[in-house]
């Protein structure tokens, strides 16, 4: 009996000793697979992170060796680039300008450019006022590509180059900035601003960006295709709106994505405006629009542009007076509200200026040499803006700068946003203050229409129609932002989340 409990107490120490033995394995080798883990994972994620710039490199150094190097910067992950980031400090994080100046803390400010992957493709940013004059003013080394081309138009003024450009460019010079075309523009422009601003002080309370929008959206629809506001001009409004989304989204096009979309609402603009010009042709209607002068203009052989010339052109030049210009005069309504003492310098310039012309509402090009503060609100508003953070180019062959070299075939990002926000260039940048224009700006350091044998053809026609606005807005109205501390959105043009939602009354006597 003894013996048996001596046994069994001897297997029950033996089996007690396996089982420690068998969960010290266990342990171990959990251990062994944790610390495995921990320490993979890392490292993968770092080889993901590192393989595309590792690819573009590898490519680089195969077509020219040791000799040259590409800018600095990080092509981020594969196939998505740094979309990501981008979207993250421009939508979410609502901080725009920490996208460059985190590359900037990264790599240094060197030459002022840096190497990224953008809307689908490598690329390099160019963000300094050299860097930014040396790619506006190089014709021959860099041309123009946008991310998506069809939805701007193949055959617009913005994408095609050479003679066909400088043809288009005169062109629409002629009918939308010389003084004669002004002048007509002013007088076209105002009795609906004038009837606009009456309704919104009926409301009592607007949301700006939405009313500003249609008020502007009437007048460039009457001056260029001779349109009145009617259910169709309301739904091209909002398929212009898509497409706008869509030139700053990610290049996916499959059912549900913004690019998807922004393509069907492109394909129904030019159905719009393909309809609009059959029509002109078989009445042989003459309209003194933007849309016949683009039909009938001749250039010295006695060409005229064709239909796809015309179209995209028009959808183009919509765009561009539309969509940015109404984006500026919310903001100058944004920024007034927020600046008292501003918005009485202004209103004290416009009231002087309708006085002196009998009490009379209305303002003429001729007036506008007069309007100095009024002026300089108009590019403080601009500077501020920001309606397009970058413009696009493409180089058309290795081009060397600041040490670097800029591939063939790689679009470059002329980030003009970094220039106008930058407290090197102006003090308190995100500070409204129009009497900053009191002096001259650093040279190259103010690029809101871009630069170059490129610079925006409807500067002039922007800075007019926020003019007038801003005339009647201070010689009759008041407002009040009912959210000053609104988030801004930067995607894909800045606004308040809110719109800039405000009241809205007749100013009192």
């Amino acid at each position: 009996m003894c013996r048996l409990r001596t046994s069994q107490a001897c297997n029950a120490r033996g089996t007690s000793k396996s089982m420690a033995i068998a969960v010290g394995v266990g342990v171990g080798e959990w251990a062994w697979w944790l610390a495995l883990t921990l320490g993979a994972v890392p490292l993968l994620c770092l080889a993901v992170w590192h393989s595309a710039d590792a690819w573009y490199h590898a490519a680089f150094f195969l077509r020219h060796g040791g000799r040259r190097r590409l800018p600095p910067g990080h092509m981020g992950l594969p196939f998505l680039g740094e979309t990501l980031s981008f979207v993250w400090h421009f939508k979410l994080a609502r901080r725009p300008d920490d996208f460059i100046a985190a590359k900037r803390r990264a790599h240094g400010s060197g030459a002022g450019i840096y190497r990224t992957h953008l809307f689908g493709s490598p690329a390099v940013i160019a963000c300094s006022p050299a860097a930014n004059k040396f790619v506006f003013q190089s014709a021959d080394n860099f041309g123009i590509r946008w991310p998506v081309p069809e939805l701007i138009g193949h055959k617009s003024m913005v994408n095609v180059e050479g003679a066909s450009h400088a043809r288009l460019r005169g062109i629409i010079l002629t009918a939308i900035n010389r003084p004669s075309s002004l002048r007509t523009i002013a007088a076209v422009v105002q009795p609906r601003v004038v009837a606009a601003l009456a309704a919104w002080a009926d409301m009592g309370t607007i949301v700006a960006s939405t009313e500003i929008k249609k008020v502007t959206f009437a007048n460039i629809f009457k001056m260029f295709i001779s349109m009145e506001p009617s259910p169709l001009t309301e739904q091209i409004d909002q398929w212009f709106g898509s497409l706008m989304a869509g030139l700053r989204a990610f290049p996916l096009d499959f059912p549900g994505t913004t690019f998807h979309h922004a393509r069907k609402c492109r394909r129904k603009l030019n159905a719009v405006f393909r309809h609009e010009l059959e029509a002109r042709k078989k009445v042989d209607k003459k309209c003194d629009d933007l849309m016949s002068g683009l039909m009938c203009t001749e250039d010295e052989q006695g060409k005229r542009l064709s239909d796809e010339e015309v179209v995209d052109n028009m959808v183009n030049l919509v765009v561009a007076g539309y969509e940015s210009t109404a984006s500026a005069i919310m903001w100058a309504t944004y920024h007034l509200a927020k600046s008292p003492a501003a918005l009485a310098k202004l209103r004290e310039e416009n009231v002087a200026v309708s006085e002196s012309k009998g009490g009379s509402l209305m303002i003429t090009h001729d007036d506008l040499p007069r309007m100095k503060y009024t002026a300089k609100v108009v590019e403080e508003t601009i500077r501020m803006a920001n309606v397009a953070p970058m413009v696009h180019r493409v180089a058309n062959r290795d081009v060397e700068y600041g040490g670097y070299t800029i591939p063939a075939g790689w679009p470059v990002l002329v980030w003009v946003r970094s220039l106008h926000t930058d407290p090197v260039y102006y003090q308190d940048p995100l500070t409204f203050n129009p009497d900053r224009w009191d002096k001259p700006v650093k040279p190259g350091t103010y690029q809101a229409f871009g630069g170059g044998y490129r610079i925006c053809a409807g500067n002039m026609l922007a800075k007019l129609q926020i003019t007038i606005m801003l005339h009647h807005l201070s010689i009759g109205y008041e407002w009040e932002l009912l959210n000053p501390d609104a988030k801004i959105n930067y995607l894909p043009h800045p606004r308040p989340l809110d719109g800039a939602a405000m009241t809205f009354r007749k100013l009192r006597a």
